[in-house]
């Protein structure tokens, strides 16, 4: 069975294990700590095993040329560079999330974009690290993650069948979990693909899979996790009509903790597959089977 155990808090994710279940904020924090402390609130109420955050170096992770292209923001028209350093969290924000983590008792870490910022990250020994789909092709980049000795996961939206090959291939599968995605936020259910997670399952047998969705709604992450997604990731928010690229394709509170309490059900009914009458149904068998006694075979 694929598993994979982040040694560092000593929990393991794979077949025969809890969904472990991801909340990214990303930057739906909109650059404000009290949002994101709102949102890991709400993360660690719902029983998420962990929220997740994105961190970049706006300078190399924005082309040049967009650089001075303004744009209307909550903070008033102002270039895209210049946005992208105003939702970027620093040392002071990170320390006190690390701690409010610490306090809430659920784990936290970040998609990196750069090398810049894996090593920015790991001065917070994040238990694992998420590679963004639009980094599978960095393969600098993942084996700057993958040489911390984290486990990593890349999620494979955007991207072909024969570049998540190269990926895995250039980083090895050793502690290496794939997510299933598709990059459209929000995503129609007509292009989720699902049957995806089987595919990878059987491709890439040493690694765990799961899935990483940018839909609106529930049931086809729920979906995702009967047909064998042994993580999820879904964006959160405090209000999907909040201002930013990410906040309709997520899932405010009250929906979370929906998400997370029927996947633990989605668990329980799946079962082992071994088929058995259970102590509830002896009763029910009891009075409700026909006898068939010798006389009436006989007869």
């Amino acid at each position: 069975m694929a598993t994979c155990t982040l040694s560092s808090v000593n929990r393991s994710i794979g077949d025969g294990h809890p969904v472990f279940i991801i909340a990214e904020i990303g930057i739906n924090h909109n650059g404000s700590l009290d949002i994101a402390k709102k949102l890991i609130d709400a993360a660690s109420l719902a029983g998420c095993d962990a929220v997740k955050f994105q961190k970049r170096t706006p300078e190399l992770c924005v082309p040049l040329d967009q650089w001075h292209i303004e744009r209307d923001t909550p903070w008033g028209r102002m270039t895209y560079i210049d946005y992208r350093r105003k939702v970027e969290f620093g040392v002071d924000e990170y320390v006190e999330i690390d701690s409010y983590c610490r306090s809430k008792g659920i784990l936290w870490t970040a998609s990196c974009w750069d090398e810049g910022s894996v090593a920015f990250m790991e001065t917070f020994n994040p238990p694992f690290y998420k590679a963004a789909s639009a980094s599978l092709t960095d393969i600098p980049l993942l084996e700057a993650m993958k040489q911390t000795g984290r486990p990593l996961i890349i999620s494979t939206g955007m991207s072909t069948m024969q570049e998540i090959d190269t990926a895995v291939a250039a980083i090895g599968d050793e502690d290496l979990l794939i997510a299933h995605a598709t990059s459209t936020y929000p995503c129609p259910p007509n292009e989720l693909n699902l049957k995806m997670i089987e595919t990878l399952r059987t491709r890439f047998p040493e690694s765990p899979v799961g899935y990483s969705g940018h839909e609106t709604g529930l049931a086809t992450t729920w979906a995702a996790v009967a047909l064998g997604a042994t993580f999820i990731e879904r964006h959160i928010t405090l209000d999907r009509a909040m201002w930013g690229s990410d906040q309709a394709a997520s899932v405010e509170p009250g929906g979370l903790y929906r998400l997370v309490s029927n996947v633990r059900d989605i668990e329980k009914a799946l079962g082992n597959g071994i088929k058995c009458v259970y102590e509830s149904e002896l009763g029910p068998r009891k009075k409700l089977r026909r006898a068939i006694t010798s006389e009436r075979v006989a007869s």
